[in-house]
C-alpha cells in the first residue's frame, strides 16, 4: 500500500472516549450533516462491501448527500479495513478508520462518532444481521423528536430468526439481571443489549464514556441527557457470512458494566463528581488489596515462621510482598482499571503497566518494609500486627501514586 493510500484513512482520536458538541472539522462545524452511522468491523471482509453498498443506496435515496458511513475496523487480521479503504472512490460518503492500538466494539463506536460531522450519530453491525432498510424508519424517529430510536427484537415486528432455546434464555435473563440491578436504565427500553440504534449528538455531547464489553446502548442511556425514547421492531438475522462473536465473555461483560453503571450512576458516583474523587476505583483498589492482604499474609507465614522455613523476615517480607504485588496488578488490570486497560490489550502493553505498577508498588514495598520493622522492634513485638499496620500505610501510597500515574501508559501515543 503506497503513502496516498495511507493517508485516505482517518486519524483515530485519543484520550477520554467523549463526544464533542460540534463537529470537530472547521468544514461541517456551522453546517453539520444530517447522519453519521458508525459500522465497527472485525474479520467481516466477506461482509463489507455489501453492507456498504446496501447502506449507501438507502441513504442515497433517503437523504442524498447528508450522510457519512464511518467503517472502524480493529485492524482485523482479513484487512477488511484495506478492502474497504479500497472503495473510497466510489463511495464519496464513506470514511475509513484502522484502530492498531484499541480494541474493543463499544469504544470502535465511540471513536467513530469522534471523528463524525453528523448531528445525528448511529451505529449498525458489519455483518449484516441488522436489516438496514430500518434506518430509514430510526431516523424518521428522530427527526420527529426522539432523542434515541432504536431497534427492537421485543416490540410488535421484532423478534429473532434461529435462535437456540438456551440463547433466547440467556438473551431474556440478560435483561431481567439488569432490571434488578439498573432498572432506571433498563426499564426505559425493551431491548437495553441493542446494538442497532440512532441518538442525537447534543443528547451525548461532554459526557465521558467508559464502556464494558460489545453492548453501548446502556453506557448512551445511562450516561446521557436522553429524554424521550422511540423504538422500532426488527427481525434479528443469523449470520451467512463470518462466525459469531457472542461468547460468555460478553454476557460477564455485561454484567460487569450493569454493576459499574449502578455505582457511577448511583450515590457513590454523585459524591465522587461532587468532591471529584473516584470512590468506586477506590474501593475496587480496596477489595484488590485487601485480596493481597491474605496472600502476602500466607506467604510471609511459610517463609518466616520458626515452624515453617524460618527465613529472615526483612527477606521473607520482600518475597511475600512481590508476589502480594502481582496478585494485585492482575485484579486492577482486569477489574479495577478495566475501563482504561481493555482500550490497549497485548503482551507488550500489559508488561509496561506491569512495569509501572511494580515500580510504584515497590516504593510502598521500602516503605512498607520499614515501618514493618519499626512498628515489631520498637512498638508492638507481633510480627502480624506489626505487617498488618505496615499493609495500611502502603496502600494509602499506592492508591494515591496510582491514581496518579498509574495505567497511563494505556494512552494512545
Amino acid at each position: 500500500m503506497n503513502a496516498n493510500s495511507s493517508n485516505s484513512l482517518l486519524v483515530v482520536p485519543t484520550g477520554a472516549l467523549k463526544i464533542s458538541e460540534h463537529p470537530l472539522t472547521d468544514v461541517h462545524r456551522d453546517n453539520p450533516i444530517l447522519l453519521s452511522l458508525v459500522i465497527p468491523t472485525y474479520k467481516e471482509r466477506n461482509n463489507i462491501e455489501n453492507i456498504i453498498n446496501i447502506l449507501s443506496r438507502l441513504l442515497d435515496e433517503a437523504v442524498p448527500g447528508n450522510y457519512e458511513l464511518i467503517i472502524v475496523d480493529d485492524d482485523s487480521p482479513d484487512l477488511t479495513w484495506e478492502l474497504a479503504q479500497s472503495l473510497l472512490p466510489d463511495y464519496p460518503q464513506l470514511r475509513v478508520m484502522r484502530r492498531q492500538e484499541e480494541w474493543g466494539l463499544s469504544s470502535a463506536v465511540i471513536r467513530g462518532w469522534q471523528v463524525a460531522t453528523g448531528r445525528i450519530l448511529g451505529v449498525i453491525d458489519g455483518d449484516l444481521q441488522h436489516p438496514p432498510e430500518l434506518l430509514i424508519q430510526l431516523l424518521q424517529k428522530i427527526e420527529q423528536g426522539a432523542d434515541l430510536a432504536l431497534a427492537s427484537r421485543h416490540v410488535d415486528g421484532g423478534g429473532v430468526s434461529s435462535w437456540s432455546v438456551i440463547r433466547r434464555f440467556l438473551s431474556r435473563g440478560a435483561q431481567v439481571l439488569g432490571l434488578i440491578i439498573l432498572p432506571g436504565v433498563l426499564g426505559r427500553v425493551t431491548d437495553p443489549m441493542s446494538g442497532y440504534f440512532m441518538v442525537r449528538r447534543s443528547a451525548i455531547a461532554g459526557a465521558t464514556m467508559n464502556p464494558v464489553g460489545y453492548k453501548i446502548l446502556l453506557e448512551v442511556i445511562g450516561r446521557g441527557q436522553v429524554r424521550e425514547i422511540a423504538e422500532a421492531g426488527y427481525i434479528f438475522r443469523e449470520r451467512t457470512e463470518g462466525e459469531s462473536k457472542v461468547t460468555w465473555k460478553q454476557y460477564i461483560e455485561y454484567i460487569q458494566h450493569l454493576i459499574r453503571l449502578r455505582v457511577s450512576t448511583g450515590r457513590l458516583g454523585k459524591i465522587s463528581q461532587k468532591v471529584n474523587f473516584p470512590v468506586g476505583r477506590f474501593i475496587r483498589f480496596g477489595v484488590v488489596g485487601f485480596s493481597g492482604v491474605f496472600v502476602d499474609m500466607a506467604v510471609l507465614y511459610l517463609l518466616s515462621d520458626p515452624s515453617t522455613l524460618a527465613l529472615p523476615l526483612t527477606r521473607s517480607k520482600i518475597i511475600s510482598g512481590e508476589i502480594a504485588i502481582f496478585n494485585n496488578f492482575l485484579w486492577n488490570d482486569a477489574w479495577t482499571f478495566a475501563d482504561i486497560s481493555m482500550q490497549q490489550k497485548g503482551w507488550k502493553q500489559r508488561s509496561k503497566r506491569f512495569f509501572k505498577f511494580n515500580v510504584i508498588c515497590w516504593a510502598g514495598l521500602v516503605l512498607n518494609v520499614v515501618v514493618l520493622n519499626i512498628v515489631f522492634n520498637l512498638l508492638i513485638p507481633n510480627r502480624y500486627i506489626a505487617n498488618l499496620i505496615a499493609i495500611a500505610v502502603a496502600t494509602i501510597w499506592n492508591f494515591w501514586v496510582n491514581l496518579k500515574l498509574s495505567w497511563r501508559v494505556t494512552d494512545v501515543k
